[in-house]
């Protein structure tokens, strides 16, 4: 099988674990970096000329790229907005324990008669 079409085939994998809602995050990750190092490795064997056949995949190639780019980036903003729960948390819980930590001296009058 030709490059054009193995890049094909794995492009098409992932947009369909990405668009998968039934698996946990984690492998989803795992199993879309594994296969985007596959995909990058083939990427440089892709040399001209083509066949009418890699010509066709290329084409569609090029449409599912478009669609796993929309895909990786809702899935990177999936992602940071759930860090982004876990640092507010973290920080309200923090403010819960200890609610003076971080009090501003700005403003305060101080006295300077003994």
């Amino acid at each position: 099988m030709s490059a054009v079409l193995l890049v094909h085939q794995l492009t098409n994998d992932l947009v369909q674990i990405l668009e998968n809602a039934d698996l946990e995050r984690d492998d989803k990750i795992s199993r879309t970096e594994k296969l985007l190092s596959q995909r990058e490795a083939l990427m440089n064997e892709i040399i001209p000329p083509y066949t009418p056949e890699e010509m066709e995949a290329g084409k569609e190639i090029n449409q599912l790229n478009m669609k796993l780019a929309q895909l990786l980036k809702a899935e990177k903003a999936s992602v940071q907005r759930d860090i982004k729960g876990l640092q507010s948390k973290k920080e309200s819980n923090t403010k819960y324990v200890n609610p003076y930590q971080n009090l501003s001296t700005d403003g305060m009058f101080y006295d300077k008669r003994k």
